[in-house]
């Protein structure tokens, strides 16, 4: 008999990962997928970056690395920081994992208890309630709105704390709602988190430089809260470089500490060739962050452009990241032949059998109504799709 544990049988699979196989079994059918559900750039890794990594197996760095990361890395973490946010940190503070996503992880493991709340605003990355319920934490779910930008205010988040509140997770830019906190909003939150000073805060920064309002504001800049603030970001968006599984936290040292002794049990030292493809993107010309950056802002606007000429769908114009998530709601209760659509998640499973593009129920996201759509991919691609999602929701009735 298979006897599984309680936290595997009690996980959900990841709905992005789930969809892009769904789309990638299509494919491997024959059918034309345009799969608009991964978070990925479709750009190439840049040219400097690769030669870094190749230049690193020929310089036969090939040897376990240090648990927390090369030191010369996380120096060039602390420079990046220094450079581009106003932050100070140490190496000791800065721990390397294997994507953000397993920093991310890694922290709340370390920071909650059974039993402890976590309040999260939604919509919110599918795998964060997850990560808590895998620490046996709860997750407090604070809704935003599309009218509101799909931001919460800092009365809102003192409104839902409790005794037990031990964390907070703030994503700006968002995944999935491409919102941005500026800097008001973020010196409200601080205000009011250094009144809490037992509450920690995890700010997810994956998104940085895919930013099309301005300078990126970061939580961790207001000294009151610092010590309760843990950066997470890494190279994956960025740089084109989700292959390369290069994340890091920017903590509190206590944090950081605790975060490697995990590591120590759990993975140990990432990737030799992929921190030295790192270091070379922070430490390298910065002017491949900006193409990448105008090509996703000219994509947002024209897959938000086409979309908001289709009747029935509403969205807003997202400020960062690369998606698109507007509200479906028009459509529950409307049918095709056999097929009613009574939510999102049957909505998102017509287009993708209908249209043939591949999207997310927003209800992944902690907020039933929407799906999101990624524009990591090429205009033509995203005309096609547009295209072809228009014809496949008229046929709705």
């Amino acid at each position: 008999m298979n006897r599984l544990s309680d936290r595997i049988n009690a996980l959900a699979p990841s709905a992005t990962l789930a969809m892009s196989q769904k789309s990638s079994e299509l494919r491997a059918q024959g059918v034309d997928v345009i799969n608009l559900s991964v978070g990925e750039p479709d750009f190439f890794t840049p040219d400097h970056i690769k030669a870094a990594a190749k230049q690193a197996v020929d310089d036969n760095f090939s040897f376990y690395s240090p648990v927390p990361g090369y030191l010369s890395l996380r120096q060039a973490v602390c420079e990046k920081l220094r450079r581009e946010n106003g932050l100070e940190y140490t190496p000791d503070q800065i721990v390397i994992g294997n994507g953000a996503k397993h920093e991310l992880c890694n922290a709340i493991m370390a920071l909650v208890n059974p039993g402890d709340e976590v309040i999260i605003p939604t919509p919110a990355w599918v795998s964060y309630v997850q990560m808590v319920n895998l620490a046996g934490g709860k997750s407090v779910l604070l809704p935003s709105s599309m009218e509101k930008n799909f931001k919460v205010t800092a009365d809102e988040l003192e409104a839902v704390m409790t005794d037990k509140t031990r964390l907070i997770v703030i994503c700006s830019p968002s995944n999935p709602s491409g919102a941005i906190y500026n800097r008001d909003e973020l010196k409200a939150i601080a205000d009011m988190l250094a009144r809490h000073p037992e509450v920690m805060v995890i700010a997810d920064e994956i998104y940085e430089h895919i930013n099309y309002v301005g300078h990126h504001e970061s939580l961790a800049q207001f000294d009151a809260i610092k010590e309760q603030v843990v950066i997470i970001n890494g190279v994956s968006k960025a740089y084109a470089m989700t292959g390369y599984r290069i994340g890091y936290i920017a903590a509190p040292l206590w944090v950081a500490k605790a975060v490697t002794k995990m590591q120590g049990q759990y993975t140990s030292g990432v990737s030799s060739i992929a921190q030295k493809a790192a270091e070379a993107a922070y430490n390298g010309s910065q002017d491949c962050v900006e193409e990448m950056r105008v090509a996703f802002e000219r994509r947002r606007n024209l897959i938000v452009g086409l979309l908001q000429e289709i009747p029935g769908l509403e969205l807003n114009m997202p400020d960062g990241a690369f998606y698109a998530f507007p509200k479906v709601e028009h459509y529950y209760g409307k049918r095709c032949g056999e097929t009613i659509i009574n939510d999102d998640n049957d909505l998102a499973l017509y287009l993708l059998n209908e249209a043939h593009v591949a999207t997310v129920a927003g209800s992944a996201f902690c907020c039933p109504g929407y799906i999101r759509l990624s524009y990591a991919t090429s205009d033509e691609n995203l005309r096609e799709a547009a295209k072809r999602i228009a014809a496949a929701l008229a046929k709705l009735a």
